[in-house]
């Protein structure tokens, strides 16, 4: 009976102080966010569990780190350099027709996990997408190209239709230096033309952070920055 009334105090200060602090406790988690959960879900854990203990000092904790996370949210919605801090600032993973390679060490970000982010989003083109950039909540965000945007009601009103690029299937042949022989053979294309264009290129496998072509046979190539 014990361990039931602890969790039904703790469940009731919990659930007030997620209220308090905001819905961005549930959704899109920074990494500040992520730890204050982690902690705040631990202190509930233990005041459960930790029959010997008075139950008011797991609500003094929890209280505590509550107000303590409602006040760095405060500070930093009322400062833009602290919320960078806390939260982080979002980093630019391609532009200008190209990875930013710097961006993507220093996230620990992939350029196969950016091309999975990409799928998500409904680029399945690398020469469709005209920037992506990591969000603090860990999510990316992606702009296509205007001719590779969707259309609206204003393009069919101009006929332009007729204009707009059909997206292509991208194999994906070489991702962050590994060779993927499937994707070589659903491209119909063979280890001899691989090498081939390769060494016109002047590039080795491990050179290659993405070499990929559609089904119109346009090739892209991302050579890794020495």
């Amino acid at each position: 009976m014990e361990i039931i009334y602890r969790s039904i105090v703790m469940f009731l200060f919990l659930f007030i102080i997620v209220k308090i602090l905001g819905k961005k406790q549930s959704k899109n988690l920074t990494l500040y966010d992520y730890i204050l959960s982690i902690t705040l879900g631990s202190i509930v854990a233990d005041a459960i569990l930790s029959l010997e203990d008075p139950i008011t000092n797991g609500v003094i904790a929890l209280v505590v780190f509550g107000l303590l996370g409602y006040l760095i949210s405060l500070l930093s919605y009322n400062s833009h350099t602290i919320e960078e801090i806390m939260d982080g600032e979002p980093l630019v993973l391609f532009e200008n027709n190209n990875f930013n390679y710097k961006n993507l060490e220093s996230a620990k970000f992939s350029v196969a996990k950016v091309l999975e982010f990409c799928r998500l989003k409904g680029c399945f083109d690398i020469n469709e997408l005209d920037c992506a950039i990591l969000e603090p909540s860990g999510d990316v965000s992606i702009l296509l190209k205007e001719s590779a945007q969707p259309l609206t009601s204003n393009d069919i009103n101009n006929n332009l239709q007729s204009n707009s690029p059909k997206q292509t299937l991208n194999y994906e042949i070489i991702v962050d230096g590994i060779l993927n022989i499937n994707e070589l053979k659903k491209a119909k294309k063979s280890k001899s033309w691989l090498n081939k264009f390769l060494k016109e290129n002047n590039k080795k496998i491990e050179d290659v952070s993405l070499l990929s072509i559609n089904e119109n046979n346009k090739t892209t190539l991302f050579t890794k920055e020495k």
